[in-house]
């Protein structure tokens, strides 16, 4: 038995390398980064996929391979293909960009591999979690008693405000059919899917119509909770958004928290896109009237830039949060704080469907201190800016049609020339920035029509990347038009 075990510690040992191997995969990956990085100003932001699926012909094996080998693969087959999030070029969709320090606290957390769910296990992981979570909830205006939670994203944040507000309110199975939601068509298609896996599929979802800017009429939303009140029916939540994925659009926020108090109906705040636009002075004003709302859920791999799956839900009334979540166990009865006890570290785990987690926490916080709020506040500001700027400059150019002024930094945009079937030539025009590569945007519909669409909000992109899609789009627009 002596011998099996030693040739077994043998051999998994590999798993726990040297000191020499440490630093050489650190260099090497080190040195990969830096070019990454240094060539990111003139690479693509979008190439279009090939197909070429390189995972299916070199399968995991028995026998380990050299890091250079598995560096150039790791290029080849993820780093050139598809979109380019870290790109200042990427405006389509949300951009996020991956902030430098957010990459090292990533490594930090692999490295120690701390447990943040549970403050027993990991006192200082789960205060640094906590602390990120009351820095969000005083950015919402909000008293002590607000709690929340570091998520994967906006889909499963708003999953679990979804979850405290039902349960808050008494939403049961019995209940269920009763229940009303307000909402407009401009709502994120997360908020369907969280309420599916909720149990709230067959709840009385009420659209709600919207002004000439795709904002909320709080009149309608009013007469809809009327209606359905001499219907004998429960109006239980209304859903604002505080930036719209289509078109950026903010709610009435201080109308419509008048009327969710007035009526008694729980206020959940979609800030997943816009929340952080609170930072500066633009936002603040524009975002004016989150603090009333009951829940919010905010992405901090949007608006601050951190690496995708940061996500936050943030609940006015703490314990409600906890209430929908926190569960034990026998087997966890020596994490559980002994009675009375003084200094005892809040446990995420305590508000949150998740047990196992990643360490969130480093990749949040390592930028905000190492940085300061100050450029995070200069960096939204600049966002806002260039998206009127590209507003205006794009207005100037009589072949194009224009939605709304953003309200944050999102434009839609059409292109329209004397004659032709308008939507097709939208197309090809998509079509003619996607093939340039060099900036990204995307579409929508919007009331059943192809739109283009721009959303500024990558920390690398500024006027010249502003500038180069203006004159790209000019330059395609004469060639589709001629």
């Amino acid at each position: 038995m002596q011998k099996k075990l030693a040739e077994l510690e043998l051999l998994s040992r590999q798993l726990d390398p040297e000191p020499g191997v440490r630093k050489l995969l650190f260099e090497q990956v080190g040195a990969y980064s830096e070019a990454f990085l240094e060539q990111l100003p003139a690479a693509k932001t979008f190439i279009r996929d090939q197909g070429n699926d390189g995972f299916t012909a070199s399968p995991i094996g028995e026998q380990g391979e050299e890091v250079s080998s598995l560096l150039a693969f790791y290029r080849r087959e993820v780093d050139t293909t598809g979109i380019l999030p870290a790109s200042g070029g990427q405006l389509g969709y949300i951009p996020g960009g991956g902030l430098y320090p957010s990459a090292l606290g990533d490594f930090l957390a692999g490295i120690s591999n701390r447990y943040s769910g549970v403050a027993f296990a990991g006192p200082g992981a789960a205060r640094m979690e906590h602390s990120l979570v009351q820095w969000m909830c005083r950015l919402a205006g909000w008293p002590e008693s607000a709690a929340g939670d570091l998520t994967s994203g906006g889909t499963t944040a708003t999953l679990s405000a979804l979850v405290t507000a039902r349960d808050a309110c008494g939403i049961d199975h019995i209940e269920i059919p009763r229940a009303c939601v307000y909402l407009t068509e401009q709502a994120h298609h997360c908020i369907g899917k969280a309420m599916h896996v909720a149990g709230l599929k067959d709840i009385q979802k009420r659209v709600i119509p919207m002004d000439s800017r795709f904002r909320m009429d709080v009149a309608a939303l009013e007469q809809a909770i009327r209606e359905d009140r001499a219907r004998d029916l429960n109006p239980w939540l209304v859903i604002a958004s505080a930036g719209t994925t289509d078109t950026g659009a903010v709610d009435p926020l201080p109308g419509i928290a008048e009327v969710a108090k007035n009526n008694a109906l729980w206020l959940h705040v979609d800030a997943a896109y816009g929340g952080f636009f609170r930072l500066c002075p633009e936002g603040q004003e524009r975002l004016a009237g989150m603090e009333a709302a009951d829940s919010i859920v905010m992405d901090p791999h949007k608006g601050l830039g951190l690496p995708y799956g940061t996500g936050a839900v943030l609940i006015r009334e703490g314990h409600l949060l906890a209430r929908s979540n926190a569960y034990y166990a026998d087997y966890m009865q020596d994490a559980k704080p002994p009675e009375h006890s003084v200094g005892q570290a809040f446990s995420p785990a305590d508000y949150s469907l998740e047990l196992t987690r990643p360490f969130r926490g480093p990749r949040m916080w390592f930028p905000l201190k190492f940085f300061g709020l100050r450029p995070f506040r200069a960096a939204l500001s600049e966002k806002i800016w260039l998206a009127r700027y590209f507003y205006e400059e794009l207005g100037k150019l009589e072949e194009f049609e224009l939605g709304p002024y953003p309200d944050l930094s999102i434009v839609t945009f059409r292109f329209r020339p004397d004659g032709g079937d308008i939507d097709a030539l939208n197309r090809r025009l998509l079509q003619a920035v996607h093939d340039d590569g060099k900036v990204f945007i995307t579409s929508t519909l919007i009331g059943g029509t192809f739109t283009l669409r721009l959303a500024v909000l990558n920390f690398r992109t500024h006027r010249q990347t502003i500038d180069y899609l203006l004159k790209l789009l000019q330059a395609k627009a004469e060639e589709l038009a001629g």
